[in-house]
């Protein structure tokens, strides 16, 4: 028997579950099917397996939409999990195989993130050692991550955002499941963290159908409705062949 897709939201860096709230109000007023799982943000390759053993525990299949890093994640996750039907990139990376983030924004004419970072360190659990990762400055957060989104807003966001470990943007990223599964890209027309330079070269190479919007980073914090629309119109896109696939068997 087949069903609609579940939709799953995979948030970036500096971010967390809570930045797909709009886009999670209007899918469920909708009726459809949506889980925004936490990502844990530990570096590309434990995150990856993390977003693929909880994607692979869902019943039936997956349109998997991904916000900024959160796209890296779901190109890695969507090769071991066998359920994944559509891929969404939004404001998100499509690294190609061996290629790292950081690698990437270094030739962005569009991105200030680097300049806004500050960097930290936490505790690996493993024998008292340390690792690097990254906050943005809350006094540059507004400017570089989310220009278009009330300051008072933006402030909030600031103050709850969650870091990202060093090894999110220097992991190489493996095989990409973009090459496999059919793809759509929102770019932000105006995304001064990832760089809409970065995202839209991305998404070209990806080749997914592309919407863009005007925008900051967090387009769906500030668009909602128009993110919302581009995943709806990817779930349709791939509900039907699962559904006839599914009347054959």
């Amino acid at each position: 028997m087949s069903h609609e897709p579940t939709i799953v939201l995979v948030h970036g860096a500096f971010a967390d579950a809570s930045s797909w709230n709009g886009v999670v109000d209007r899918l469920l007023k909708q009726g459809h099917h949506v889980v925004a799982p936490a990502n844990p943000l530990r570096g590309l390759a434990a995150d990856s397996a993390y977003i693929a053993s909880y994607i692979g525990q869902i019943d039936g299949p997956v349109v998997l939409v991904g916000h900024s890093y959160g796209g890296a994640v779901n190109s890695n996750a969507a090769r071991r999990a066998k359920n994944v039907v559509g891929l969404v990139f939004v404001a998100a990376f499509a690294p190609e195989k061996g290629e790292t983030l950081g690698g990437a924004e270094a030739n962005s004419k569009d991105s200030v993130l680097n300049s806004a970072l500050v960097q930290r360190t936490y505790p690996t659990g493993s024998d008292g050692k340390t690792a690097p990762e990254f906050t943005l400055d809350p006094a540059k957060f507004h400017d570089a991550f989310a220009a278009d989104v009330p300051e008072g807003q933006s402030a909030v966001m600031a103050a709850t955002q969650r870091p990202v470990a060093a090894g999110a943007f220097s992991e190489a990223s493996g095989d990409p499941a973009w090459k496999n599964i059919p793809s759509w890209a929102v770019v932000a027309v105006g995304d001064r963290a990832a760089g809409t330079d970065v995202i839209q070269s991305m998404a070209k190479r990806a080749g997914a159908k592309i919407t863009e919007i005007k925008g900051s980073h967090v387009i769906m914090v500030s668009q909602p409705q128009a993110v919302t629309d581009v995943i709806v119109q990817a779930l349709q896109s791939v509900a039907k062949p699962v559904a006839s696939a599914g009347a054959r068997k």
